[in-house]
């Protein structure tokens, strides 16, 4: 006799957990997904209206969720707003969220529907993860009453969340996010009153989740790695790219590599916007990842990573960050040095006059200093960039930033503008600074938006320098510090 489905279903879970318990690897794949956008409007639509939407998005994640099975992998993330997209007032969006349970509750809504309030989105989320025998992560909207007792209740008596569900292998409800750190442009959104720490366990290692514009703080981010000790991280988002330090793959592969974790990042991809960049990424570096400004694709993404990196043997030591450069002697001003702008941040910079040298630049208590040799120089200009100081833009935050930077063009005065093309070839670079923050992140960026996994290493004295020759020419190097205490 055959056996039943649920039966079925069930054996095959627990042979998947088997196998993903007997190895030290697990595959993890991220979606990047080209939305399908509602019409703007800040009248909100009927609720099948709204629905309809979101399938169209979820019929194409869908796609993607079955064909990461087939690939073999254990996990798929797909963006921030990828089910119904970000144009939305705050009465606009309510016709798109749900009411999702604490999930403590135990609920696998593909087998269990009614349980609870209408919950179509869940409900199909559930299915595929369930049908395809894979943890899936997605982004959507959480709704909540609330009443004049509670002194921050919103007038429509309601609260708006931007929420990460997470579906386990069985359909099964594992954990729900609510985004702490909005967006200026989240006006749809409430953030709930404490940040949220979310961790889950899998056969494959401990998992924490955040959203978007959380990276850049200490709650949640920070927490998850250093207090929970978490090894993986799971991130949607809807990155837009900001050159030359936040641009999605060179950011998300600098912060894996700074906190020593693996990190999943599904951006949506929206051109129109510069939304695009998603990886999966190791300590040591990114295993495979995708920018593309030039088309409306999506891509999905396929890596093998260590279940516990912390405990690989190739897991680099705790750095010294301010070690190498606080013994290096500063050096007198010079004729070179002059102050620029990077998204809106005072930098002070050195010029890059001769083919080869050691130069410091210094703004308040940073100093950075930069050995280097270029090779075939052409008609551009480079400078040694330095930053300490509160970024008040989008939101407030305490940077302490080093950086090699390729100038837009031989006039200084555009000397930290948007650059995505170089000519120039290095030989050899060596960076570091006199950091106040052990939160600091490596990056380099090679012309034509292109990261540069295993052609640099990040020494124990805070060196940031070039393991190879580099392979391309150089449009930045930097360490990205973030002084959390001084926010």
């Amino acid at each position: 006799m055959l056996p039943s489905q649920p039966l079925l279903h069930a054996a095959v879970f627990a042979l998947t957990a088997l196998q993903a318990l007997g190895s030290d690897t697990f595959i993890a794949a991220v979606y990047e997904h080209a939305v399908i956008l509602p019409d703007a409007t800040d009248e909100p639509v009927s609720p099948d209206d709204a629905l309809a939407l979101m399938n169209k998005n979820m019929d194409v994640l869908e796609g993607a969720v079955k064909e990461a099975a087939q690939q073999g992998a254990h996990i798929i993330v797909t963006p921030e707003d990828g089910i119904y997209g970000w144009r939305f007032s705050r009465e606009a969006i309510y016709p798109y969220l749900e009411d999702i349970p604490d999930p403590v509750v135990n609920w696998i809504p593909c087998t269990d529907p009614t349980r609870f309030a209408p919950a179509p989105v869940q409900e199909r989320l559930s299915c595929m993860a369930r049908n395809n025998s894979i943890y899936v992560v997605a982004n959507m909207g959480d709704k909540k009453p609330c009443n004049s007792s509670d002194p921050s209740c919103p007038s429509d008596g309601r609260y708006q969340y931007n929420t990460d569900v997470v579906f386990d292998p069985e359909g099964k409800l594992v954990a729900r996010y609510h985004k702490y750190n909005l967006f200026m442009s989240e006006t749809q959104f409430n953030y709930p009153k404490e940040p949220e720490a979310v961790t889950f366990e899998t056969p494959f290692g401990k998992f924490g989740i955040f959203t978007c514009f959380d990276i850049l703080f200490h709650e949640p981010a920070v927490v998850l790695v250093s207090k929970l000790q978490v090894d993986t991280v799971l991130f949607p988002t809807a990155w837009m790219n900001v050159l030359p330090f936040l641009t999605a793959i060179e950011f998300h592969s600098a912060w894996a590599m700074g906190m020593g974790v693996n990190f999943l990042a599904a951006n949506t991809h929206y051109t129109s916007f510069s939304m695009t960049g998603s990886g999966i990424y190791a300590p040591e570096g990114a295993r495979t990842y995708y920018y593309n400004m030039k088309t409306e694709d999506g891509r999905l993404l396929v890596a093998e990573l260590d279940s516990h990196p912390r405990l690989s043997l190739a897991a680099p030591p705790a750095v010294s960050w301010n070690s190498f450069a606080s013994s290096v002697k500063r050096l007198s001003s010079n004729d070179h040095e002059f102050g620029g702008l990077i998204f809106h941040d005072w930098f002070t910079f050195t010029g890059l006059t001769k083919p080869e040298g050691n130069l410091t630049t210094c703004q308040k208590d940073l100093c950075c200093h930069l050995s280097y040799k270029m090779t075939g120089k052409q008609d551009e200009v480079y400078v040694l960039g330095a930053f300490d100081g509160l970024h008040v833009v989008e939101g407030q935050y305490y940077l302490q930033i080093c950086t090699l930077l390729k100038c837009k063009s031989t006039d200084p005065n555009t000397c930290g503008q948007p650059v995505e093309t170089a000519e120039t070839r290095f030989e050899m670079f060596s960076l570091s600074g006199t950091f106040g923050t052990n939160y600091v992140f490596p990056e380099v960026l090679y012309s034509g938006v292109q990261l540069a996994p295993g052609e640099f290493e990040v020494l124990n004295d805070g060196r940031l320098i070039s393991k190879t020759r580099p392979t391309q020419p150089v449009i930045t190097v930097a360490l990205f510090g973030r002084w959390y205490e001084k926010d």
